[in-house]
């Protein structure tokens, strides 16, 4: 069976009509039809914009556009069941990241603690150590 790009493009051919003929008909640009005719739906703007441009292609050949448009619709639906189908996996790395995450976040939490646990205070210092800067000013100003 003949893809939705194929079925426009043969229809063309026959007519003997070139893109830029169409795209002056169809008032579609010329890189949306080479895509349209590549089956390249994901490239244009929107499902409104790809259901739009295959209209008025089809207007423009002469051909009725509702079995098109159908399969459009029917292909779309096929995609999105496989995309569901797709991400069944997708929890078991999700759970894995936010593993990942969690961990880092404990990890980062650990250093902070630590860091704050074991960081030198004023009152833990040696009396010596305190009153050493007061002998040193007493002796600088006598001497």
């Amino acid at each position: 069976m003949e893809s939705i790009g194929q079925t426009l493009r043969n229809e063309r051919q026959l007519k003997q009509l070139s893109l830029e003929e169409l795209a002056q008909t169809t008032r579609i640009p010329i890189k949306s039809l080479q895509q349209i005719e590549a089956d390249d739906f994901a490239q244009l703007p929107g499902d409104v914009f790809v259901r739009g441009f295959v209209r008025s292609y089809a207007k423009a050949l002469g051909m009725d556009s509702d079995p098109l448009l159908q399969r459009i619709e029917a292909d779309r639906r096929q995609q999105d069941q496989l995309a569901v189908v797709g991400l069944v996996g997708e929890p078991e790395r999700a759970r894995r990241v936010g593993v990942a995450v969690a961990m880092i976040i404990l990890l980062f939490l650990f250093t902070l603690a630590l860091s704050i646990v074991l960081r030198p205070r004023r009152h833990d210092r040696p009396a010596e150590l305190s009153q050493a800067p007061a002998q040193v000013l007493e002796t600088v100003a006598i001497g």
